[in-house]
């Protein structure tokens, strides 16, 4: 969905089982925050990328890695369940498998250097709303 908000933000990824989509509901409403999470911070989030990919505008970068950073970036500033480390290494793991060859490293370079330079937690999210997520 994120990828697809780069061709067309209007489109939702409100779909259930019943659709013909193996996810679980409660997968799905985990990946929906996400998603939501991402929209609602993207100006910020894109902000923090410009910052931190020298030399790499974002029109320049993949639409893989992009979106793997905007994910991963809001993991680790804004949604505190996830522990920043496993967020990295998900999105690590995620552009190894879906991106250019050097995406691993190049998602893993900027998401390392924003995670030392902001210690804290953006979070948006009550824990009383957290906890309906999982």
């Amino acid at each position: 969905m994120l990828f697809a908000d780069d061709f067309q933000p209007q489109i939702s990824c409100a779909r259930t089982p019943e659709d013909g989509n193996p996810i679980s509901v409660d997968t799905q409403r985990f990946a929906q925050h996400l998603i939501e999470g991402v929209r609602q911070h993207r100006t910020a989030i894109d902000e923090l990328i410009q910052k931190y990919a020298e030399h790499w505008s974002l029109d320049r970068m993949t639409p893989v890695d992009r979106n793997v950073l905007r994910l991963g970036i809001f993991e680790m500033l804004y949604f505190q369940e996830t522990p920043r480390k496993v967020a990295i290494n998900e999105a690590i793991e995620i552009a190894k498998t879906y991106g250019a060859e050097e995406s691993g490293a190049f998602v893993n370079g900027i998401l390392d250097r924003i995670h030392i330079d902001h210690p804290e937690s953006l979070a948006i999210l009550p824990d009383t709303e957290i906890q309906t997520l999982k």
